[in-house]
């Protein structure tokens, strides 16, 4: 795949230079609007797109004095053009400028996120696929219940993943609308015509209706979207953060040549990256309150919201680029622990395969409470008294009324587990 951005081009999108450039982008986008209409002298546009400059230094300095950073913006840019910057901001307001420029930022993120997501979806299915028939334990509650495969396990992730991929398409698409309406949101002093050339020009639909600002549900369905997509992140670094406990050890980050587990400990080998995902799913989360705080703004707007979205919006998308790239290496790069898996699997002297007795236990003809309680009763003292679960129920006079040893060895085979593995996989991975 050919990525269209990287992470340091996502970087450069939230960049103050990168910010004041959608300004202008949107300015003159207006200015052909205006034109189109045949309101403002043919060519004004061209002009200002030709000599039209900035300075992040100058406008800082006029901001001081105007306390008010889209004028201090529009007067420094005044500063490069002629008489075509009279038509500069014509008849809008300073949130047209600022949230249209705004969709176009969050827009292109949403588009480096889509394809990062992407890239952790291939990422999943090539190790599912590898592990597909890789036998561990399942667990619930953390304690052990029946076999699993780990490539079960990474189809799990796969299909989370992929929900994800939706959720962010969504997000770009409730996103990606501007707004050239004026003060109010009425075009009492700029035609709809404009609006809508001006954001079609951009590449954005235009909002059906707004107050002066784009309504912030749309930014709260962004964040939460980010927010979700974090939160399935933790998850799977949470797994593996247990899966590379010492008492565990059924996988294992990838410990490269030189690396320090400790500054004191030479032993060391730390989850560090998967514990570095869960701190930042925790901020991205957290940012998504913020967004839906957002949301209740006083009449037509207030600026409670405009702090802020200075701090969640590029945090939240910088942070969440970094952490699905850092998720697809930690994948790419996990290392499996096939034995110790195994060992793990039997580490319960076979009281996993309790429901598959009882459950054969009633296919030949026992009460379904009775071979509860025998079964139980028998995985109380292996698990008590470390004795083997399998000879324990050949042994029980309850259970070989009704089962042979052929039977009885038969729900002992893990593979029986697994058996359903092609199918699950079908329905996970036939796109």
């Amino acid at each position: 795949m050919i990525r269209r951005y990287t992470r340091e081009e996502m970087g450069k999108l939230w960049t103050e230079e990168a910010k004041f450039s959608r300004w202008l982008e949107v300015e003159i986008a207006v200015c052909e609007g205006w034109e189109h209409i045949g309101a403002i002298p043919k060519g004004t546009a061209d002009k200002i797109r030709k000599n039209a400059k900035f300075d992040i230094n100058r406008i800082d300095e006029i901001e001081k004095t105007t306390r008010h950073d889209v004028v201090a913006f529009l007067e420094n840019v005044k500063e490069s053009l002629g008489e075509e910057g009279d038509y500069l901001h014509f008849g809008i307001t300073s949130s047209d400028t600022i949230d249209t420029a705004m969709a176009l930022a969050l827009k292109r993120s949403a588009e480096i996120l889509i394809d990062d997501i992407k890239e952790v979806l291939k990422t999943l299915k090539e190790r599912a696929f590898e592990f597909k028939d890789t036998l561990m334990i399942g667990r619930s509650h953390g304690i052990h219940g029946e076999p699993i495969s780990f490539g079960f396990v990474l189809a799990l992730w796969y299909a989370e993943m992929k929900r994800n991929l939706k959720r962010m398409e969504e997000a770009k698409e409730i996103i990606s609308y501007g707004k050239i309406s004026g003060s109010m949101g009425t075009f009492a002093n700029v035609p709809i015509e404009v609006e809508e050339y001006a954001c079609k020009k951009l590449g954005l639909k235009p909002a059906p209706v707004s107050s002066q600002i784009i309504q912030r549900d749309r930014y709260a369905q962004y964040m939460t979207t980010l927010a979700i997509i974090a939160s399935t992140i933790e998850k799977i670094a949470t797994q593996i953060r247990h899966y590379q406990r010492t008492e565990v050890r059924e996988a294992e980050e990838f410990f490269h040549k030189g690396q320090k587990g400790s500054s004191s400990m030479p032993h060391k080998r730390n989850p560090v990256l998967s514990e570095n995902l869960c701190g930042l799913s925790r901020l991205v989360r957290s940012n998504s309150i913020a967004a839906l705080e957002n949301v209740a703004l006083w009449h037509e707007r207030d600026i409670s919201h405009s702090s802020n979205e200075r701090i969640i919006l590029p945090d939240s998308n910088i942070a969440l680029d970094f952490m699905l790239f850092r998720l697809n290496n930690v994948l790419k790069n996990l290392v499996i622990y096939k034995d110790n898996m195994i060992k793990n699997l039997n580490l319960t002297r076979g009281v996993i395969y309790s429901q598959r007795i009882m459950l054969r236990l009633v296919e030949k003809g026992a009460d379904k409470i009775e071979a509860y309680e025998a079964v139980q009763k028998n995985a109380m003292d292996s698990w008590e008294n470390e004795k083997d679960f399998k000879e324990l129920i050949a042994n029980d006079s309850f259970v070989k009324k009704y089962l042979t040893s052929s039977d009885i060895d038969e729900c002992f085979n893990p593979r029986y587990y697994i058996r359903r593995m092609n199918d699950i996989f079908k329905r996970v991975f036939d796109d």
